[in-house]
């Protein structure tokens, strides 16, 4: 079925102008007119015109895919590039927060070394003073061991010395 320049450039989504540069390049025997005058394209003249305007068409949506390639690449660039500085600052900030940890860490390893000497100086306090109550209380056990403040000499039992000078002893 014939087509006009109009219905085929409609067609193939092209101008006008495209449709008729491509036909008048057409050997003559393909190119037809209504009894109108108006140029009328054959099957055989599509199909070559189709050929034509359709591998530009492939070309330059193949280049214009591949520009949107090149803009994807520059785009992954930037993107490589921003997501690097990114891994940058991330690797600088946990290194910020390790130092802080290990200064943190070495702080509460002194004062862990400074709670346990006064632990060990409590318990040892602690044990001199047991000693000293045991000893204290062994002294007041045994009163002989008291002296006499008049004389020096060490308190005798008061019962003792009463007890020998009961009058009963004698005999």
């Amino acid at each position: 079925m014939s087509k006009t320049i109009r219905e085929l450039a409609d067609e193939l989504k092209v101008s006008k102008q495209t449709i008729q540069y491509h036909y008048q390049r057409l050997p003559t025997k393909n190119q037809q007119k209504n009894s109108q005058g108006t140029n009328i394209i054959s099957l055989t003249a599509e199909r070559i015109i189709r050929d034509k305007v359709a591998k530009p068409l492939v070309a330059k949506n193949q280049q214009t895919g591949g520009k949107k390639v090149t803009k994807s690449s520059k785009e992954n660039n930037e993107l490589i590039v921003t997501l690097r500085r990114e891994i940058e600052d991330l690797k600088s900030q946990r290194d910020k927060q390790l130092a802080t940890k290990d200064q943190q860490i070495s702080s509460k390893d002194r004062q862990i070394d400074h709670l346990t000497k006064l632990i060990d100086q409590q318990q040892q306090l602690q044990l001199a003073t047991v000693s000293e109550n045991k000893k204290l209380s062994g002294l007041c056990e045994n009163p002989n061991t008291f002296k006499n403040p008049q004389d020096g000499q060490p308190k005798e039992d008061i019962h003792k010395n009463k007890s020998s000078k009961w009058w009963w002893h004698f005999w």
